[in-house]
This record gives C-alpha cells, sequence and structure tokens, in this order.
C-alpha cells in the first residue's frame, strides 16, 4: 500500500466562495451576479449541493481516488480530437553531437539501456520516493508509463495496460523509415540486453528497413478519434494486422529513429526541433515514425535532433522528466557489462495486410495530419538574462514570478485577463492526478492595471507585483494540499449526472463558460536536463506556453494556432520576453 493519504474532497462552501472569487477578474458584473445567484441556490441547506457533496465524500471512502478516473475520461479518453497538437505532449532534449546514422544508432542503444535500467528500479521496488514540500508522493504512476497503449473506441478510448499480466512484455518497438520491429530486450536468464547488444540488434533494424513503405502506418493514430477507432476495426479483421498491432500496443516503450530533417537557421531550429517532436513534420517528414497511441516513444534523429512523446491519459509531466533526467545521465556514463556470447534472435519486423479501404484511410489521415501541422503556430526560445535563481534571491517563487509575467504580457496584447490554467501535482495523495491553479487573479489585474499606468510609482507598482505573486503561490499550495476548485467542480457536476439529477444552474451560465475556455493553457515542468516541453493550445482562440526554469535561464515553448487570426506565438513569446524584462527591474 501507498504510504500517501487519500485525496480530500473540498468543503463546498470553501469551493463556492474560491470559484466566486476565480470568476471576478473574468466576467462582468451582470455575469458575476447570475453566478452568484447559482452559487446560492447551490449551497442551500438540504439543497442539491448538500446532497452532491456527501455523495462524494461516501465515494472517497469507497474508491482509490474520488476524481482520477472520472479525470482520466473526461479529459482524454473521451476528447475525439486527434492526439497529436491536441493533447500528447512532447520534450524537445539538447541536441546531440552526432550527425550520422551511426552516431543515431550509438546514441539509441545507450538510451534504450538507460530507460531499460530505470525500469529496473520500479521492478525491484527500488526505485526511491519522490519528496515534494516535505511530504512523499505517490509513485503509482511509473509502473503505469511502460508496458501500456491507448486503444480508440467508439465513444471514448481506453487504455491498456500489460506490465502486470503474468507474462509482461519483453519487447521494445523499434520504427524505422515507417516500418516497426518487435526487439526482444532481456537475455533468457532475465538480465536486459547490454548496450553493445543493443546496437548490434538496431545495426540488424537498419539492414532491413532501407526502403521506405509506401504506406506509413503510424499515421493512422493521428486521426480523429473516431475515424481512427474505424479504421482500427478495419486493420484489426486480419490476422497479421492484429499480431502487429498487439506487439506496438504491449511493447514496454518505443523508439522512432528519425530520418534527419533540413537544417533551418539557428534561430528557428528549436521551434523546429520541438514541432518534429510533437507531431513529426509531417506526412513528407517523419510523422510515419510514430504510433501516436503509445504511452511513451523516444526520437533518436539521425542529425542529432533527439525527445520524446507522450499520451497524457497514462502518464504526467513530472514522472517523465525524472524519467529523461535517469536516462541522459546513464548515456553520459552507460553500465560497460561483458555481453554474453550468445547469439540473439533477428528482430522481427511487423508487417501489416493493406486493403484498399486501410491505404484510403492513411490518404485522408496523412491530409488531416498536414492541415492541423500546417496550422499550428510554435515558437521556443531561451530567456538567457536570468533564471529561476533570480526571484529565489529576493525570497519570490519563480513558478509565480513567471505566471505573473504571463499575465502582462497577456494584458499588454489583449487589455484584458483571460482564463489560465497551470497544471498542479496532486500525486502528494494516493492516485491523484492533477488539478488547476487559477494564474488570473484579482491581485494579478490589479497589478498589471497599474504596471500599465504611466501615472503610478515604482513602490505601488512593486507592492502589487509582490501581492500578485503572494496570491499564486497560495493558491499553487491550496492545490497541491487537494484544496483547488476545478476537480471538486467536475466531481459535483459528474455525480450529479450519475445520480440522474439535474445538473447545477453554475455549470449552465456564462462565467462557467468563460472559466473554463482556457486562452492560457501553461505548465511548468522542471527537469534537470536543459530541454523543453511543448503541446498545443486547449482552444482555437489559445495559446499553450510551457517552460522549464533553470538556475540561470529558462526554456520556453509557445504555440498558437494560424487559424486564429487573434493569436500569434510568435508576439506573445516577444512580449512575454519584455514582460520578464520589466519585472526584474522592477524587483
Amino acid at each position: 500500500m501507498s504510504s500517501v493519504p487519500p485525496q480530500p474532497v473540498p468543503p463546498l462552501s470553501q469551493t463556492m466562495s474560491r470559484y466566486l472569487r476565480a470568476l471576478e477578474p473574468l466576467v462582468t458584473p451582470p455575469e458575476l451576479e447570475e453566478s452568484r445567484e447559482g452559487v446560492q441556490e447551490l449551497s442551500k441547506r438540504g439543497g442539491l449541493g448538500e446532497r452532491l457533496q456527501g455523495s462524494l465524500e461516501k465515494r472517497a471512502q469507497r474508491t482509490h481516488n474520488w476524481v482520477s478516473d472520472w479525470w482520466q475520461h473526461t479529459a482524454y479518453l473521451e476528447s475525439r480530437l486527434p492526439l497529436p497538437v491536441h493533447s500528447n505532449p512532447a520534450m524537445a532534449l539538447p541536441q546531440q553531437d552526432y550527425s550520422n546514422w551511426k552516431g543515431q544508432l550509438g546514441f539509441a542503444a545507450k538510451l534504450i539501456a538507460g530507460v531499460l535500467d530505470f525500469k529496473a528500479k520500479i521492478d525491484n521496488h527500488t526505485l526511491l520516493v519522490e519528496y515534494l514540500r516535505g511530504r512523499p508522493l505517490c509513485m503509482d504512476q511509473y509502473r503505469q508509463i511502460f508496458s501500456s497503449c491507448r486503444v480508440p473506441g467508439p465513444k471514448h478510448d481506453h487504455v491498456m495496460h500489460f506490465a502486470g499480466v503474468r507474462r509482461p512484455p519483453t519487447h521494445i518497438t523499434v520504427v524505422r523509415n515507417f516500418q516497426f520491429f518487435q526487439l526482444e530486450v532481456y537475455n533468457s536468464d532475465g538480465s536486459p540486453l547490454t548496450v553493445d547488444q543493443i546496437h548490434s540488434q538496431l545495426l540488424r533494424i537498419r539492414s532491413q528497413s532501407w526502403k521506405t513503405d509506401k504506406e506509413p502506418m503510424g499515421i493512422l493514430t493521428s486521426e480523429h478519434r473516431n475515424t481512427w477507432g474505424q479504421a482500427y476495426n478495419t486493420l484489426l479483421r486480419d490476422r497479421i494486422n492484429r499480431e502487429s498491432v498487439c506487439a506496438i500496443e504491449r511493447g514496454i516503450f518505443t523508439v522512432c529513429l528519425d530520418a534527419p530533417v533540413m537544417r533551418m537557421s539557428e534561430e528557428r531550429y528549436t521551434s523546429r526541433m520541438a514541432a518534429q517532436m510533437l507531431h513529426g513534420g509531417g506526412t513528407y517528414s517523419n510523422s510515419g515514425n510514430r504510433w501516436f497511441d503509445k504511452t511513451l516513444q523516444f526520437i533518436v534523429g539521425e542529425d542529432g535532433a533527439c525527445g520524446l512523446i507522450y499520451e497524457q491519459a497514462t502518464a504526467e509531466g513530472p514522472p517523465i522528466a525524472t524519467i529523461v533526467d535517469h536516462v541522459l545521465d546513464y548515456c553520459q556514463h552507460p553500465e560497460t557489462i561483458r555481453s554474453p556470447m550468445v547469439p540473439l534472435p533477428l528482430p522481427k519486423k511487423l508487417y501489416f495486410y493493406i486493403t484498399p479501404e486501410i491505404k484510403r484511410d492513411i490518404e485522408h489521415a496523412k491530409q488531416n495530419l498536414d492541415i492541423l501541422i500546417n496550422d499550428l503556430d510554435i515558437s521556443c526560445f531561451t530567456f538567457r538574462e536570468f533564471g529561476k535563481s533570480f526571484p529565489k534571491k529576493y525570497k519570490l517563487s519563480p513558478d509565480s514570478f513567471i505566471q505573473v509575467a504571463l499575465q502582462l504580457a497577456y494584458y499588454r496584447m489583449y487589455g484584458c485577463l483571460c482564463s489560465t490554467c497551470e497544471s498542479a501535482s496532486l500525486r502528494m495523495f494516493r492516485g491523484g492526478r492533477t488539478d488547476t491553479i487559477r494564474s488570473a487573479t484579482n491581485e494579478a489585474l490589479r497589478f498589471v492595471e497599474v504596471m500599465e499606468d504611466p501615472q503610478a510609482g515604482a513602490e505601488m507598482k512593486l507592492a502589487l507585483l509582490k501581492e500578485a505573486i503572494e496570491a499564486h503561490s497560495t493558491y499553487t499550495e491550496q492545490a497541491l494540499q487537494g484544496q483547488a476548485i476545478d476537480r471538486h467542480l467536475l466531481g459535483l457536476k459528474l455525480q450529479a449526472i450519475e445520480e440522474g439529477l439535474s445538473v447545477p444552474e453554475i455549470f449552465m451560465d456564462t462565467s462557467y463558460a468563460v472559466a473554463t475556455h482556457y486562452k492560457l493553457h501553461t505548465g511548468q515542468v522542471s527537469a534537470r536536463t536543459d530541454c523543453v516541453m511543448c503541446f498545443g493550445p486547449m482552444v482555437p482562440d489559445g495559446y499553450a506556453v510551457c517552460y522549464n526554469p533553470l538556475p540561470e535561464h529558462i526554456n520556453f515553448s509557445v504555440s498558437a494556432f494560424n487559424c486564429c487570426a487573434e493569436t500569434n506565438a510568435e508576439k506573445l513569446a516577444r512580449t512575454l520576453v519584455q514582460a520578464l524584462r520589466d519585472l526584474q527591474e522592477l524587483v
């Protein structure tokens, strides 16, 4: 049993008052008044709110976690949008210092050995428990990341887990030139293959995957989920296809050996590399080298571009970052073990039988993915003027400092604040996933208004900046303790539906629509590695901003959709840089 407590259900009155406070900087006075009436209605003694709250508290007593399954379903498995860009986050790692296939396979062999070394810690129960603010974290997620895969379904998807079965998988999948291979990664005595053994197997895969297969099967997984679900059923009618798909889904993880991509100017390079990790760069590039449903895929390019992409229904950013840190440390100092002299079986090529119907599905998927890719505007940059040690020196939270700068940047572009979400980990609790830190606060609004007022003095600006940072830090602390509002609101709504009761009025008004239309979808992923995470916006007229604050610099990725005339990733990135400078000067 895990040593962490169950996730609490926050008090109803607390969530209601915090919800109204969260609406204040975002909605008009009449909209707020309507919500206030809805909140009063829901808070009545002996009313609907009290009944739903009681049901949630009972649910918390009888389940592993009262909200995580609901959250996984509503946030991920019920979403019908394509996984690339809309859902799967990616991480671009530092450019590796090789530029040919020999370096690529050498690095890939060390990387695979490093991941297996991490997995061994999970299997042997030697993975050290992580702590946050002095409290132990739930380690369940690590066990679910390996040997798992999302599977499309007609109304919602589901996740298959193979690590806990009687004979768990012992292979990974390697993709090169759109061709999939099943690679056994353990010797007959159960020991993992050595770096040299893996390297010799990758050479054999290379010699079996010369010509680019005409049909990139992996592209199908990039489709709208209903479309892919139908194609999946068509595909599985054939035995050969069934066996190949099953091998990919069961694999411990996937390694994508990407073809080199045309070099661009240095300043556009990280943005292009992030895009390659996020979606493969297009059907003429490496997008066919992916199986987007797979929980964990590492990408190793022939030109030194490296990274990963993961499926979010199962995995969260921080555990992925921990795996990456371990793997890159391992690649610097791989274990040198003498390889056993036994001959290894030839990696098994996975074949697909392609009917005219499947060929047509692939053509449609290619067109749709290229449209999506052309619509994504992504801008990655490194802010070098200071890192997280600067705010720390003044006893300010680096994350809150960056979030307030982001509010200022958005306000300068649009003259208002917008609903902003930042993920807070709930791993202090058993089976906890995330809740939302709402960064658009009353304090942030007061600060940005004064910051833009030429009459206001520096002292006042600084005082309000500190208040805004403090408000964000307090909200963060509440969220980490399981006392934020968003998962609780979701629970109340879904509990009403489950009991066949009328959905409370507060979920039907304009304010709730505004509050949950996150135009700023943000996330801090702290890795020791000099990497940056990236994902697409949550809404068509929004942005996604991800950042990794290192001691002396901060890596950012900003994305938006080209189809929206109002948004511009490059412009928000420039405005954010100026906002960070202005805050530094103020402090």
